[in-house]
């Protein structure tokens, strides 16, 4: 069988959440110990080079779902559920035949009922919009609900899913199903959840700061764990019956606050990390929004209690490290035992299994923690694994410039099932057969935030460009911007923006970008008429 056959296929895909490309073993770090992960990428096509569509959560999820970047689909930043009435490839799928699942976490509506952090304030706000609200449900993934029922669920099908067992949020505080299984078989755990019912660890700066805490959940009763459980009563399911299947299994690790539990606590001694090489680089140039972060450290100002981005110390950096690690290796046990239940199942003959993330995280790179707008690489860039099913040829590893938004194309080309218009991804299965090495030139990532932060006095816009190895990125309203040549500057530390000397290659970078978003400009739906 070769890579892009027609035989039809089912489709086992894993996702984490916030984990960079560089903390696996197969993408060489030497600390991090992913067996099952690495010998999934043995036999699998590695893309070395797949970057996000944006660095946050719920669009990039968004993105991955429609093939579309944010832009177009409309759910732009975090608060701004995608359209129930978007096409999505699992949808696609499951018109064509497919059986359809989720589990874990899924993030394509909102989960708090926190209010926004729009600079508009509600009371100033325009009585009508432009663009009205989409018709529908959009409260499915609140947590308010899930946690004060036990009978409360999705709408199926769910963006294509026509069934799920939702893990949503992060830590060991997420809900959904997940929580009325653990308030069933579990009560008393599940009345400990949380940095308040954790185990004392005061020897951890990032406990102090509720970024970690060391949960009281045994292994087998930690999320990840009951996501695989899930997982492979999916897959004995699945295998009783003839209809090919699509089952996404989405961890909400290794996302802060960091809480791996019982053994992948300590498996990592935070001492014995090493500190990315940025950390304690000698920029020639700093961003102001950088320097800005530096400056709230310096003087005890940075609030490092919320999901924003902060500057951090050594000692918070290498937590982070061993915390982030202790979690991976437990999703990489959890991928194990699903793999080997694929295989007794004797599905693994005919099932393609995938494996990437919705985004990084800066882990100390810039002296820097979490994520937010500003695209250095260990943020944007994120694993992709793409493995054939056993006995088809090895889809060809690769370094070619691919998005998030080219994952929904490239699972639809393998099906056997058209994409539909407006599209903007494009299928891999051309570079993993080798016939192609390239699929662009250039490639967008684009964010636009809800708070005000950084020293901006309005949220946040911005647009990178990755092209010829180098990095621009603009910034709406401001009269810097990034430049890198990370040919030369891998880790990102001299800012060429104002360097006469690359005068020509911001011009040319700058100029790329703007044909760029102009490609981006949305061909649905098609014309229904001349005029």
């Amino acid at each position: 069988m070769s890579v892009g056959s027609n035989t039809p296929v089912n489709f086992l895909f894993f996702i984490t959440d916030q984990q960079r490309a560089d903390h696996l073993g197969c993408y060489g770090n030497p600390v991090v110990k992913t067996p099952n992960l690495d010998a999934l990428a043995r036999r699998a096509g590695q893309f070395n080079n797949m970057h996000v569509a944006t660095p946050i959560c719920m669009p990039n999820r968004a993105s991955l779902m429609t093939g579309r970047f944010p832009s177009t689909h409309g759910a732009r930043h975090n608060g701004t559920p995608l359209s129930l009435q978007a096409m999505t490839f699992v949808e696609s799928l499951r018109q064509a035949g497919y059986r359809t699942a989720l589990v874990g976490k899924a993030h394509l509506q909102n989960m708090t009922l926190r209010p926004p952090v729009w600079p508009v304030p509600l009371e100033s706000r325009l009585e009508q919009e432009a663009v009205r609200a989409p018709q529908g449900n959009y409260d499915q993934e609140r947590r308010k609900y899930w946690l004060s029922s036990n009978d409360y669920d999705l709408d199926y099908p769910y963006y294509g899913f026509e069934q799920a067992r939702l893990v949503d949020e992060h830590s060991d505080e997420v809900h959904g199903h997940y929580r009325y299984w653990l308030r069933e078989h579990y009560p008393e755990l599940e009345r400990q959840v949380g940095p308040d019912g954790a185990i004392p660890t005061p020897g951890y700066a990032l406990s102090k700061i509720r970024q970690a805490w060391r949960t009281r959940l045994p292994e087998e009763v930690y999320p990840s764990a009951y996501i695989a459980d899930r997982g492979i009563d999916y897959l004995r399911q699945f295998a009783a019956q003839e209809r090919p299947f699509f089952l996404k299994c989405s961890f909400p690790d290794p996302h802060h606050p960091f809480t791996p539990p019982g053994k992948y606590w300590d498996m990592y001694d935070p001492e014995k990390m090493e500190l990315p090489p940025s950390f304690h680089g000698k920029p020639r140039s700093v961003p102001p929004h950088v320097k800005w972060l530096y400056e709230q450290r310096d003087s005890g100002n940075a609030i490092k209690n919320t999901p924003a981005i902060f500057a951090c110390n050594e000692r918070e950096a290498k937590e982070a490290l061993a915390l982030n690690y202790g979690s991976i290796s437990n999703i990489d046990h959890q991928i194990g035992r699903m793999l080997q239940e694929l295989d007794r199942l004797g599905l693994g003959r005919n099932t393609v299994v995938v494996f990437t993330s919705d985004h990084g995280d800066y882990l100390g790179d810039h002296q820097l923690m979490l994520k937010g707008p500003i695209h250095y690489r260990g943020l944007t860039r994120v694993p992709f694994l793409w493995a054939e099913p056993e006995g088809a040829i090895k889809a060809q590893d690769s370094d070619s410039l691919v998005s998030t938004v080219d994952i929904a194309p490239t699972i639809l080309s393998r099906a056997g099932v058209a994409p539909y218009n407006g599209i903007q991804g494009h299928s891999l299965l051309p570079v993993m057969a080798g016939t192609k090495e390239q699929l662009r030139d250039a490639l967008i990532i684009e964010e636009e935030g809800q708070r005000v932060i950084l020293g901006f006095n309005t949220r946040i816009r911005c647009r990178t460009l990755l092209a010829n190895g180098c990095r621009v990125t603009i910034y709406d309203g401001a009269e810097w911007g990034e430049l890198y040549n990370l040919a030369d500057d891998p880790n990102e530390l001299n800012n060429l923006w104002d360097d006469s000397a690359n005068a020509g290659l911001r011009a040319r970078m700058l100029e790329s970008l703007a044909y760029k978003m102009l490609n981006h400009v949305d061909t649905s739906p098609y014309p229904t008429a001349l005029a």
